[in-house]
C-alpha cells in the first residue's frame, strides 16, 4: 500500500507501516473562531471528544468493531492518506474524534499542502497581531506545526487571484467549508468588498502583474502579496497613468506588504507626473508599508511621497531603488517611521525631507545614489539613526536652507564628493556618526550654516576632515578626527566655528588650518602626531586658541605665517620635531600663558619679519633655544619664564630685533641671551640667572639696549661683548656670577676644559700660522702661551669659540687639556633653527 500511495505524506513519510500503538498524551487541536464554520456539536470545542448517544446492546456490538478498527488498528499511512483528501475544517473535526486522530490530523505535511494550495507561500507567513507579518523557517520554529498556526491566523480573508474566482464559485462542493474565503479577479473588486464589509479587511494578492487599477485606500484594510519563493518579486502592481497606491484620510492602520509597486508612465518626463508616485500618502493617515519593492521610471516627482499634516506612515523592510527620480520624499509637516529599508541607485536624492517634514529614519541602507544620499532643505527636519549611507555621487547627507535634522550613529562613507554638506543657513545635529573614506571633506560647512558636529569619528578622508568656509559657523565638539589626507579641520573665508574637545591626530597633513581671514574659538582640543603643523594660522586669520594640548607633531606645533594673527593662550605645546611655535612674514599673534616645551628645534621661532606679543609663557626643556628671533623680526616678550633649555634661552641674530621685558631666563645650557649678526633688541628689566654658560653674549656686529636687567649666578659670567660691539646700557645689575672663564684663564687652563665642544666661551682667541690653522680654527690664550710657545701666532678677536687645541683637532696635542675629544669645526653661533617647510606641501 505504501508503494502505491501518491498523496501528500507518501514521500519521506515519518510514519512506518504499523498497527496502532500507545500514543502520547493527546495534543489538543489548535482552534480559532474563524475556523469554526462547521457549527456542529462535535466542533464546538476542538480537542474534546463529543459525547455519543447511547445505543442498545446489539447495535452497539455491531458498530464497535468497525469503530475500534478505524480508531485503533488502521495503519497510520492509511489514515494520513484519507486525511489528505480533507479540507481544513473537516481535518479539524477529525482531530476531535480521538487521541490518535488528533495527532495524525495535526501532521505538518497535511497542513503544508492545504496551506500552499490556499496561500501559495513556501514558508509560513506568521500574522500574530494587526499590522505584523513575517515569514519563518519551519525547522527553526518553536511550535510543531507552524503551517497550521499560520493558516488559522490568515484564514478569513479575500484573495485576488485572476481567473480563479469563477472556478471557486462554480465548485461549491469541492470548496465546502471555505465560505469565509472570498475570491476576486481584481484589486479594485476586492477593495469594494471591504467597503461592503464582506470580510475583515484582509486581502491576499496572488502571483501576477496587476496594471492600471484604481487603488485608493481610505479604510484600514490589510493587503499582502501571496506567492511562492520571494513573494514581492511575484506580485507586481503597476500604474502607467496615475499614482499606483494612494492612501487617504481614513486609511490609518492600513497595511500593504510583500509586493512590487511600480509607477511606469509612457511619457516619463511629463510635468503632470510630478503629482504621481508609486506610493502617495496624504493627510491624516498612518499606513504600514512592509517588505515592498518600489520602483519608478518617471523622471519627475518621487517614488514615494508622504505629504501633509498627520501623514505618518510606517515604511519598513522596503527596497526603494533604481528609480529615475527621488526615492522617498517627506514634506509639508509629514512625519512617519522609516526603518530597515534599502534605498539605492536613484537618479535624484535617496531621501528628500522638506518644509517641516519630520520623519524618524532608522537602520536604512542608502547607497550608490546618482545624486545625494539624503537631502534635507527648506526647514526639513527628521531623526536619522544607525543608517548606512555610502557611495553616493554627491554628498552622503546634505542640509540646506534652515533644515535642521538630527543624525545619530550613522555611517557616512565613501561619498564620491563629501560626507556631510551643510550650506545656505543649514543647521542640524550630527552626533556619534562614523564619517570616513569620502573623496572630499568628511564634513563641509558654508554660507552662514550653523550645525552641531559632536562625538563623531571623522577619519581616512581623501581630503580633509571638517571644512568650514564662506562664513560658516557651527559647533565642532568631542570628535575624533584622524588619518585624513588634508587638514583635520580647515577654517577659511570669515568662518567662525567653535571647535572644542576634539582629538585631531595622525593626519597626513596638518591638524587645524585657519586661513583667508578665518576666525573661530578653538579650545580644549588635543592635536597630535600630524605630519605637518599641528595648527596653521595664515592670511589675515584671527582665531582664538585656548587650553589646547598640541603635541608630538612631525613639524611645528603652531605656525603663524603671511599675516596670520589671533590669540594663543593657556595651551600646552610640546614634543614637536620642529619648534613649538613659529611666527613669520608679518604675522602678529598674541601668545600668552602657554607652556611650550620639548621642541626639537626650539620653543618659539620668530623670523622673516615676524611680530607677536609673547607674554606670561613658560618655555622650557627645548632642545635648542627657548626663543629664536631672526631676519628683521620684532616681537615683544614680556614676563615669560624661559628655563632649563638644552641650548640657549633667547637667541637673536640676522637682524633680529624685539623688546624683551621682565622675563625670567634661567638654568639654560647655553647663554641666557645671545645677540648676534647685526641684531638690535631692547632688553629691559629681565632677570638672567643660574645659566650654565654666559648670562648675555653679544657678537658679530650686533648692538643692544640693556636697561635695568639683573644678571647673576651664571657659570661663565654675566655680560660678554665681542670685539667691535657697542651696547647702550643703563641701570643693569651684574652680580655674583661664577666667572668660570676668567678663573680658568687666570689658572692657566685650556678653556676647552670648561666648555668641551658643547659651549662657546667668549674670550680672546688666536690662530697659529706655524700649525697651519684655518679660519675655522681658534686657540685660547693659555694654549698660545703653553702649547704654541715660540710659534707664529696671531690675535684674531674677542669672541665666542671653543679651543681647537684642547679639542685635539690640531696636528700637535694640547699639553693642557688631557685626552683629546675629536670634533669638527668650531661654530661661532648656536646651530640655526629649522624653518618650517609646511608651505612646500600646500
Amino acid at each position: 500500500m505504501v508503494a502505491e500511495e501518491s498523496g501528500p505524506g507518501a514521500q519521506n513519510s515519518p510514519y512506518q507501516l504499523r498497527r496502532k500503538t500507545l500514543l502520547p498524551k493527546r495534543t489538543a487541536c489548535p482552534t480559532k473562531s474563524n475556523m469554526e464554520g462547521a457549527s456542529t456539536s462535535t466542533t464546538e470545542n476542538f480537542g474534546h471528544r463529543a459525547k455519543r448517544a447511547r445505543v442498545s446492546g446489539k447495535s452497539q456490538d455491531l458498530s464497535a468493531p468497525a469503530e475500534q478498527y478505524l480508531q485503533e488498528k488502521l495503519p497510520d499511512e492509511v489514515v494520513l492518506k484519507i486525511f489528505s483528501y480533507l479540507l481544513e475544517q473537516d481535518l479539524c473535526r477529525a482531530a476531535c474524534v480521538c487521541k490518535r486522530f488528533s495527532e495524525l490530523a495535526n501532521d505538518p505535511i497535511l497542513w503544508k499542502r492545504l496551506y500552499m494550495e490556499v496561500f501559495e507561500y513556501t514558508r509560513p507567513m506568521m500574522h500574530p497581531e494587526p499590522g505584523k507579518f513575517y515569514q519563518i523557517n519551519p525547522e527553526e520554529y518553536e511550535h510543531p506545526n507552524p503551517w497550521k498556526e499560520s493558516f488559522q491566523q490568515l484564514y478569513k480573508g479575500a484573495h485576488v487571484k485572476p481567473g480563479f474566482a469563477e472556478h471557486f464559485y462554480s465548485n461549491p462542493a469541492r470548496y465546502k467549508g471555505r465560505e469565509n474565503m472570498l475570491y476576486y479577479d481584481t484589486i479594485e473588486d476586492a477593495l469594494g468588498g471591504v467597503q461592503e464589509a464582506h470580510f475583515d479587511g484582509l486581502i491576499f494578492v496572488h502571483s501576477g502583474i496587476y496594471t492600471d487599477e484604481w487603488i485608493y485606500i481610505e479604510s484600514p484594510i490589510t493587503m499582502i502579496g501571496a506567492a511562492p519563493g520571494k513573494v514581492a518579486d511575484k506580485v507586481i502592481i503597476e500604474n502607467t497613468r496615475d499614482s499606483t497606491f494612494v492612501f487617504m484620510e481614513g486609511s490609518e492602520d492600513a497595511y500593504v506588504g510583500y509586493m512590487t509597486i511600480r509607477f511606469n508612465p509612457d511619457d516619463k518626463s511629463a510635468q503632470h507626473h510630478n503629482a504621481h508616485h508609486c506610493l502617495e500618502i496624504t493627510v491624516n493617515c498612518s499606513p504600514i508599508i512592509d517588505h515592498c519593492i518600489i520602483r519608478s521610471t518617471c523622471t519627475v516627482g518621487s517614488a514615494v511621497c508622504v505629504s501633509g499634516q498627520g501623514a505618518c506612515p510606517t515604511i519598513k523592510h522596503c527596497n526603494i531603488s533604481d528609480c529615475e527620480n527621488v526615492g522617498l520624499y517627506i514634506t509639508d509637516h509629514a512625519q512617519g517611521i522609516y526603518e530597515d529599508n534599502e534605498i539605492s541607485n536613484n537618479a535624484l536624492a535617496g531621501i528628500w525631507v522638506k518644509n517641516h517634514g519630520n520623519p524618524i529614519i532608522r537602520r536604512n541602507h542608502i547607497h550608490h545614489g546618482r545624486d545625494v544620499g539624503v537631502f534635507t532643505f527648506d526647514h526639513g527636519m527628521g531623526y536619522f539613526e544607525s543608517c548606512n549611507i555610502h557611495r553616493n555621487r554627491i554628498a552622503g547627507f546634505e542640509v540646506k536652507a534652515y533644515a535642521n535634522p538630527t543624525v545619530v550613529r550613522c555611517e557616512i562613507h565613501h561619498g564620491q564628493t563629501g560626507g556631510i554638506y551643510v550650506h545656505e543657513k543649514g543647521r542640524g545635529q550630527f552626533i556619534e556618526n562614523k564619517i570616513y573614506a569620502n573623496n572630499f571633506a568628511g564634513v563641509w560647512i558654508t554660507s552662514n550654516s550653523d550645525p552641531t558636529i559632536r562625538g563623531n569619528s571623522i577619519f581616512n578622508g581623501n581630503q580633509g576632515g571638517v571644512y568650514i568656509f564662506g562664513d560658516g559657523r557651527g559647533l565642532i565638539e568631542g570628535n575624533d578626527i584622524y588619518g585624513n589626507a588634508l587638514a583635520g579641520i580647515q577654517i577659511r573665508t570669515n568662518s567662525c566655528p567653535i571647535v572644542r574637545h576634539n582629538k585631531i591626530h595622525d593626519g597626513q597633513h596638518g591638524g587645524i588650518y585657519v586661513h583667508e581671514k578665518g576666525q573661530g574659538v578653538i579650545e580644549e582640543n588635543e592635536v597630535y602626531s600630524n605630519t605637518l603643523a599641528g595648527v596653521w594660522v595664515t592670511t589675515g586669520s584671527t582665531p582664538v586658541l585656548r587650553r589646547n594640548r598640541i603635541h608630538s607633531g612631525k613639524q611645528v606645533g603652531v605656525y603663524f605665517y603671511d599675516n596670520g594673527h589671533g590669540v594663543l593662550e593657556d595651551n600646552d605645546i610640546y614634543n614637536h620635531m620642529y619648534s613649538g611655535v613659529q611666527i613669520r612674514t608679518g604675522s602678529n599673534p598674541k601668545i600668552r600663558r602657554n607652556k611650550i616645551w620639548g621642541g626639537q628645534n626650539g620653543g618659539i621661532l620668530v623670523y622673516n619679519s615676524g611680530l607677536g606679543c609673547i607674554e606670561d609663557n613658560e618655555i622650557f626643556d627645548n632642545a635648542m633655544a627657548g626663543v629664536w628671533i631672526k631676519t628683521d623680526s620684532n616681537p615683544t616678550l614680556r614676563r615669560n619664564k624661559i628655563h632649563d633649555g638644552r641650548d640657549g634661552g633667547i637667541c637673536i641674530f640676522n637682524g633680529g630685533r624685539g623688546l624683551l621685558e621682565e622675563n625670567d631666563i634661567f638654568r639654560n645650557a647655553q647663554a641666557g641671551v645671545l645677540i648676534s649678526t647685526n641684531s638690535h633688541p631692547v632688553l629691559r628689566k629681565n632677570r638672567i640667572f643660574d645659566g650654565f654658560a654666559a648670562g648675555i653674549e653679544i657678537t658679530n656686529h650686533a648692538t643692544a639696549t640693556l636697561e635695568g636687567n639683573q644678571i647673576f649666578n651664571n657659570r661663565f659670567g654675566g655680560l660678554f661683548l665681542a670685539s667691535g660691539v657697542n651696547v647702550t646700557m643703563k641701570d643693569n645689575k651684574i652680580m655674583n656670577n661664577q666667572d668660570a672663564i676668567e678663573k680658568a684663564v687666570s689658572r692657566g687652563q685650556c678653556l676647552y676644559k670648561i666648555s668641551s665642544y658643547t659651549s662657546y666661551p667668549m674670550h680672546d682667541f688666536y690662530r697659529c700660522h706655524t700649525c697651519n690653522t684655518t679660519d675655522r680654527n681658534a686657540i685660547c690664550v693659555n694654549c698660545i702661551k703653553k702649547c704654541h710657545q715660540g710659534h707664529d701666532v696671531e690675535f684674531i678677536r674677542h669672541d665666542r669659540f671653543f679651543c681647537d687645541c684642547g679639542a685635539g683637532t690640531l696636528s700637535n696635542p694640547c699639553t693642557l687639556a688631557g685626552e683629546p675629544t675629536h670634533d669638527t669645526d668650531t661654530l661661532y653661533d648656536s646651530a640655526p633653527p629649522i624653518e618650517s617647510n609646511t608651505l612646500q606641501h600646500n
